[in-house]
């Protein structure tokens, strides 16, 4: 594909994400074209073809794979999320695939090794990344302002916001999980991101479902079905060790009694200088002259925000034939911690990492 070529562009998912990218995209006129659009409820596909001028609705992911198109868009949940991949993989699409790449470990390895045979982009959307604000601490990390960044935190905490009780969401065949799988995922991946990416090599973890089973901590996002069920975590904790001896801890829930404001959060700590992210806030810590030191960091004046980057990057693979950075084996990472934090929950016991596919 030459430099200059449009990018025709399929989304697969009409629902409230595939909507973020579509009108994301529909704003890049000049790098691409929103040429198709399915969904699960057709109307849905319609609905969004009349608004952004669309001029193709599918009636399934297949036909719509069938056309083309040169990437697609997966914003589908999470059990299809493998299945759909893999076969735009095989139609020799490009694909921007929403989290987790896999609902599982084995859907993980299922991608892996079809991006693998046929050489396309799979590129995950981690869009916390593309925010402004981790990409500030991430020059300075590289920089090594802060260091050797030794250990890192990062959580995020839902105090009510259990989201479509009894729907996908909460179903483990369906969601692969609750909020470790649903949110946990963006923490992990940007916390690794943040410490460099350094290679796990051992899990230990913890989850609990205290609110869900009993109906309680429920959220505002999503419809409730009143009529499914709720087999999930609410909350998950975590310990995972990297193979040069650095730490991350990681904390998530849907719903909890604590005080908190629902800001996803990351706290860096290196040997020179630490760096803590909250939401759209954050700011170094240092010392000068044996006393602690502390700058805070302000968004920029014209940002053209974290979609905007990541598309901008997504298409740019596309085009040049190159690795994203959120490639297929930084989903696979993220998959491999999530299967050994509920495994080790299960067991009771810490989790060697397997990185064999």
């Amino acid at each position: 594909m030459s430099n200059g070529k449009i990018v025709k562009i399929g989304v697969i998912g009409a629902g409230n994400i595939g909507n973020e990218h579509i009108k994301q995209f529909s704003a890049m006129k000049d790098q691409c074209e929103v040429v198709a659009v399915t969904d699960a409820y057709l109307p849905l596909a319609e609905q969004r073809a009349k608004e952004y001028g669309i001029p193709n609705v599918y009636d399934n992911a297949e036909a719509l794979l069938e056309s083309d198109v040169d990437a697609v868009v997966v914003g589908v949940p999470n059990k299809f999320h493998a299945p759909v991949a893999t076969l735009a993989l095989e139609k020799g699409k490009h694909v921007l695939l929403e989290k987790p790449m896999g609902i599982d470990l084995d859907s993980a390895k299922a991608i892996v090794r079809k991006q693998r045979e046929t050489g396309k982009i799979v590129m995950i959307a981690h869009q916390m990344r593309w925010e402004w604000l981790a990409t500030k601490v991430k020059e300075q990390v590289d920089r090594g302002e802060l260091g050797s960044v030794y250990t890192a935190k990062a959580g995020w905490y839902r105090r009510k916001g259990i989201p479509g009780w009894g729907t996908w969401f909460t179903r483990m065949s369906e969601s692969g999980g609750g909020p470790l799988i649903d949110i946990g995922v963006h923490m992990l991946d940007l916390s690794l991101h943040l410490m460099g990416s350094p290679k796990p090599v051992a899990v230990s973890g913890a989850t609990y479902a205290e609110f869900g089973p009993r109906k309680k901590g429920i959220g505002t996002w999503g419809k409730p079905n009143w009529e499914g069920y709720y087999d999930v975590e609410d909350l998950a904790t975590a310990f995972i060790r990297m193979e040069d001896g650095r730490t991350l801890t990681l904390e998530v829930s849907w719903a909890v009694h604590m005080d908190t404001n629902s800001t996803p959060f990351v706290h860096l700590m290196g040997t020179d200088g630490g760096a803590a992210l909250y939401g759209n806030r954050g700011k170094f810590l240092t010392e000068r002259f044996d006393a602690p030191m502390e700058v805070e960091l302000s968004r920029p004046e014209q940002d053209e925000g974290a979609r905007k980057r990541m598309s901008d990057h997504f298409l740019a693979c596309v085009r040049d034939g190159k690795e994203p950075i959120t490639s297929v084996m930084t989903g696979y990472t993220n998959n491999l911690i999530l299967d050994a934090i509920y495994r080790s929950s299960r067991s009771g016991k810490e989790i060697t990492l397997d990185w064999s596919l």
